[in-house]
């Protein structure tokens, strides 16, 4: 199932933002393209309500939030508190109902998998949302209150990979305190937020992998396969969510790493084996071709599909009437019109990625069994 909404085309952060740029609107057209998408399996996304909103965060900043989007202004107060308008978080036309559509796409994505099953949400993603304050162009933490919906339902025992070259900061904290959900992070070292480092283990039911510049394709895979896989495979877990953020692609402007987008698709691939539910979410990436590249393909491997060599005519022009200020945009090359598929970029493993591995699978909690203070 694929959760979207038409909110998307046209909002901007503004015209010299990094989310100045078309995100969701491109996957949707590029899967439409595509043919890859049947009526019976698209579902426009519901916007949450304040009620909903407020099984995380607080009534008053979802109140400063939608008066926020009203006015299309902030008080001093509401800035300094609230950080609305403010660090990043602009005040622009849809600052509250953007991202309560792609909340509520979330927690429609956790009814969904209810009884099992697999959705992908690129409009979600916005793990850097505090209780009750924006952060780092999140303005609400829709990975979180999925992550609430599903043990909300029941379940006891779930996990969160958080693959964006960002910390998942904000669903890290949500759940330190609590050993039903483990958050598993792969983002750049040395990045803002400045958090997740490999030694930080809230609690005990978190693990970091903080990695270097240049992380190629091949460190990837072994990260996959010495510790991810196993750390899914140790958990066993009734439910895995995937924040699939795509600025650890080259392209992409806000991080230095290396990775290609079949790096994404071979993580999502093996994990959706492993999981019986799934959400996949978007997440950050600020290079408008490669976002789009990556999340549809992202989508045809859910669901199994071929990614063609060479783009068909139509799918194609979807991603040559994009624009992007940067320079990177001014002369942008053929294949991130004419191919969805990267080549990969291997490269050596070095030995901090083989020591970040072997650490991470070091004093696993046991399935559902909390883990003491003292093991923090």
């Amino acid at each position: 199932m694929l959760i979207g909404s038409e909110i998307y085309r046209g909002s901007t952060y503004g015209p010299k933002h990094p989310l100045a740029i078309p995100r969701v609107s491109t996957t949707l057209d590029l899967i439409r393209a595509l043919g890859w998408v049947g009526p019976a399996q698209y579902v426009d996304s519901p916007r949450a309500t304040p009620d909903q909103l407020t099984r995380f965060h607080t009534p008053e900043y979802i109140a400063a939030l939608m008066r926020a989007e009203a006015e299309q202004a902030v008080s001093a107060e509401a800035r300094a508190r609230h950080h609305i308008g403010a660090h990043g978080n602009p005040v622009y036309r849809e600052v509250f109902s953007r991202p309560a559509t792609g909340a509520g796409g979330t927690l429609l994505a956790a009814r969904l998998t209810a009884a099992g099953g697999t959705v992908h949400v690129p409009g979600g993603g916005t793990h850097h949302g505090m209780p009750d304050r924006a952060s780092g162009f999140c303005y609400l933490n829709d990975a979180v209150l999925g992550l609430l919906a599903w043990l909300d339902q029941g379940l006891t025992n779930i996990l969160y990979l958080d693959l964006d070259a960002h910390h998942g900061d904000g669903v890290e904290l949500a759940f330190h305190d609590d050993p039903r959900v483990f958050t598993l992070s792969v983002h750049e070292a040395g990045r803002w937020p400045h958090t997740g480092r490999a030694e930080d283990r809230a609690g005990g039911h978190a693990r970091n992998l903080p990695v270097p510049e240049g992380f190629n394709d091949a460190e990837m895979e072994w990260l996959l396969r010495h510790a991810i896989l196993p750390v899914i495979r140790h958990l066993r877990p009734q439910a895995i969510m995937i924040q699939c953020g795509a600025d650890a692609v080259e392209e992409d402007p806000l991080s230095r790493l290396a990775l290609s987008n079949a790096a994404h698709r071979a993580v999502v691939a093996s994990v959706m084996q492993l999981a019986p539910r799934l959400i996949v979410l978007g997440g950050g990436g600020y290079n408008p071709w490669s976002v789009a590249r990556c999340w549809a393909g992202v989508w045809a491997v859910l669901n199994r599909l071929p990614i063609p060599p060479r783009l068909p005519p139509e799918a194609e022009a979807v991603l040559r009437r994009l624009a992007w200020s940067r320079a990177a945009g001014r002369n942008p090359p053929e294949h991130w019109f004419t191919t969805l598929a990267d080549p990969p970029r291997p490269g050596p493993v070095r030995a901090e990625i083989r020591a970040l591995a072997a650490l991470t699978l070091r004093d696993l909690p046991e399935p559902g069994v909390p883990v003491p203070w003292s093991a923090a």
